[in-house]
């Protein structure tokens, strides 16, 4: 089996998507075929034997639209080997750019507006100016000129769209848009020409106007993923120190090979992943697992490619290159979640199949009754129109944008931002939250949570032992280095106030601490292995092993042998974590931690907020493939995250939620972003999308009501096209009063 993806022209729709990936599976041998809307591409699996890639571009123009050939999946590059050229895969989409897209339906739709309002004026307020030219009056030329240059300039995409799947003998909203707005056109100058008073210019113009609106909210939000890989694949490191022998030379990061012995100074991106030969040090793998505490790392440990090197030089053995690496996998697990889920079927798109070709026979049948019954083509064609006009999509237009506009303006009011539509019928109905653990519960950075004085004797009572006083050593040590768990002691000491003392012959000991002296006296913060190295060791380690327990980090301050205190650091609790765990219990909605934290840690955080099932020690890519299994089981999941780590689970998700605390790729990912980072906005979020979602129902509903009751009203004669008009109007103001409840209920 061979798996391709190709970019597609012409999608703008989900009845696209449907007829592309119907029109694939049909090909012989294809055993799966996966339309993308947000990437504009297809991913078929088929047999070579039975198919090749041209048979599966032609099944596609088959139904109107273009495979671009040389479309070249997003891969991360392997490199070809030192010697040979560098290269990297082409990233391109072969389609604009999200940014360009909406600029471009934003403008077309702006000078439609523009242009409509001149005629709707001049035809709602029966305006006739005092000028006349070639027997006509100036506000009809107005009329007539504006209307046209909206509906066939401006509106050009319609038809163009119309007249494609007429060529295949298909039909679809696009199909019903341009003929209801040329046939207003054409039987508005054939009333001009006939000396007729009914012109009906501006029907055709304003719903231009207006579909072409809700076009330009579709582009603004739809999800960016080609935007996330990038950065994806920005994130890791350039270049690389290759040690050969005693020679040490900087080469591009494509040309490191399996195998290469490479150096890692302090500050810098690991370049690829491997496995440390020599040297001790701490790695912030925060980018990639989410977990905020770094981790130390000795010979043989493991490190991974764009994680940072905090305090010490390394020498690593490169183990995975380009698109073996986790960072490189993660990028592609981000794609393949995106590909293999199919854009959410739109209602108003999947009865448009049937909806389009009845508007038409309707129409066509009204025609051939009237002129039968009269006679008159104009007796005929009005009504006919008037079917048409009706049947125009302005409310099925408004439906969805409205409704979004309303739901997100509020949601901004919030700190909640609703990035599209689909995101709303995604969030309708949920049975689980999972919430990646750091940065989403927790605070997602190390602050000093305890200050233990160990008694010694005699001097137990002096201030330099006092918790005040254990925690001016710490900080006055630790003020030097650029650890996190030094910067959390430091920012506790600046936060109380706390006076630095000088210290002189300052030392960083890589993997277990730092020393130095203060007045003469020599004095050390690190971990258990610092302490060993001193030969000191605590007496009672009651204290340390309960604040252990409590799955936080403990550090302990030394003095000329003596053991002062100790800190304890860990990553705390946000405030509401407890109340909207609470809250989604209350609506049956089960809570789940995800975390790649250890489970005693996980446990300790799990029993504080009553979550219902922890995963611990998940690695990142094994969350996605945690949210796909609980999925199996039948479940409905919100998944809510804030690292690099989280952005396939975000992806795979039913509805993902990004805390605008975290990283870009991860809140690109998610279909809401959470401004604030707070748990309790999960809660309000999940509400307010489900609460904007039925109004779209609602508003789809009724639109399509709309349509039953007035078309055979139309058809009749009772509804002349002006009325069609007026009715047509009525429904589109319906949808939008509708959309405007989310407010109030908000």
């Amino acid at each position: 089996m061979k798996k391709t993806t190709f970019a597609i022209e012409g999608l703008h729709c989900a009845s696209c998507v449907l007829k592309n990936e119907k029109a694939l599976q049909k090909v012989p041998g294809v055993k799966s075929a996966s339309v993308n809307l947000a990437l504009r591409s297809a991913t078929v699996e088929f047999d070579e034997n039975l198919a090749s890639e041209h048979d599966l571009h032609q099944a596609v123009a088959k139904v109107g639209y273009k495979a671009v050939m040389d479309h070249v999946e997003t891969k991360p590059s392997i490199s070809a080997g030192r010697h040979a050229s560098s290269h990297k895969a082409d990233h391109s989409h072969h389609h604009p750019s999200g940014s360009a897209e909406t600029l471009k339906a934003r403008n077309r739709a702006i000078i439609a507006l523009i242009l409509a309002l001149p005629p709707l004026i001049i035809a709602m307020g029966k305006i006739e100016l005092p000028w006349e030219y070639f027997g006509f009056n100036a506000s009809m030329i107005i009329e007539a000129v504006l209307s046209t240059v909206v509906i066939l300039v401006i509106g050009w995409e319609f038809h163009r769209g119309a007249a494609k799947q007429l060529r295949y003998f298909s039909a679809d909203m696009n199909t019903l848009i341009s003929v209801g707005t040329l046939a207003a056109l054409i039987f508005s100058f054939w009333e001009l020409s006939s000396g007729g008073k009914d012109l009906y210019f501006e029907i055709g113009a304003v719903i231009t106007a207006l579909i072409l609106l809700g076009r330009y909210f579709e582009a603004k939000s739809r999800g960016q993923a080609s935007e996330a890989i990038e950065k994806l694949l920005k994130l890791g490191a350039k270049t690389a120190r290759l040690v050969e022998g005693d020679q040490e030379k900087e080469i591009p990061i494509e040309q490191v090979q399996v195998g290469d012995t490479l150096r890692v100074l302090p500050g810098e991106k690991i370049p690829t992943d491997g496995e440390i030969t020599k040297g001790e040090t701490t790695i912030d793998e925060s980018m990639l697992t989410g977990e905020s505490m770094p981790v130390e790392k000795n010979i043989f440990d493991g490190v991974f490619a764009a994680t940072i090197n905090i305090n010490g030089v390394i020498i690593m053995k490169a183990t995975k290159v380009g698109a073996e690496t986790v960072l490189s996998q993660i990028v592609q697990m981000v794609s393949d979640a995106q590909t293999q889920k199919a854009p959410i079927q739109k209602l108003a798109d999947k009865i448009s199949s049937i909806f389009v070709p009845v508007v038409f026979l309707i129409a066509i049948i009204t025609f051939g009754i009237w002129y039968w019954a009269t006679g008159d083509i104009a007796s005929a064609f009005v009504p006919a129109v008037a079917v048409l006009v009706i049947a125009c999509p302005c409310a099925l237009g408004l439906a969805t944008p409205t409704a979004i506009m309303v739901g997100t303006g509020l949601g901004a009011k919030k700190g909640i931002l609703i990035k599209n539509g689909e995101s709303l019928e995604k969030g309708k109905k949920i049975d689980a939250v999972i919430f990646d653990k750091t940065g989403t519960l927790t605070e997602g950075k190390p602050v000093v949570t305890d200050i233990v004085v160990i008694p010694r004797g005699d001097t137990s009572g002096s201030p330099e032992v006092s918790p005040r006083g254990v925690l001016t050593v710490a900080a006055s040590l630790d003020k030097n280095s650029d650890h996190p768990l030094a910067r959390a002691i430091v920012e506790r000491a600046e936060k109380d106030g706390v006076k630095l003392l000088e210290v002189e012959k300052f030392e960083n000991v890589a993997g277990k601490g730092v020393k130095g002296f203060i007045g003469g006296k020599q004095v050390a913060v690190g971990n258990e292995k610092m302490a060993e190295e001193l030969g000191v060791k605590l007496k009672d380690e009651t204290f340390l092993r309960k604040l252990q327990a409590e799955a936080k980090t403990v550090v302990m301050i030394v003095r000329e042998k003596e053991i002062l205190g100790l800190v304890a650091i860990a990553d705390t609790v946000k405030p509401d974590a407890v109340e909207a765990i609470r809250q989604l219990k209350n609506k049956n909605i089960a809570a789940i931690m995800i975390t790649g934290d250890n489970q005693k840690t996980a446990e300790a955080i799990g029993r504080e907020l009553k979550i219902d099932q922890i995963f611990a020690e998940v690695l990142p890519q094994e969350k996605a493939a945690i949210v796909k299994k609980l999925q199996e089981e039948g479940k409905k999941i919100a998944f809510i995250g804030d690292g690099i780590n989280d952005a396939p689970a975000l992806a795979q998700s039913d509805f993902g939620i990004a805390m605008g605390t975290g990283t870009d790729i991860a809140i690109e990912a998610g279909n809401i972003v959470i401004v604030k980072g707070s748990p309790m906005k999960v809660v309000e979020a999940i509400a307010l999308s489900q609460k904007t979602f039925r109004v779209i129902q609602q508003n789809l509903f009724w639109a399509f009501a709309y349509n039953a009751a007035a078309i055979p009203l139309a058809a009749v004669g009772l509804l002349s096209p002006m009325i069609a008009a007026g009715a047509m109007a009525f429904s589109s103001v319906s949808v939008v009063v509708n959309s405007l409840r989310i407010k109030k209920r908000g």
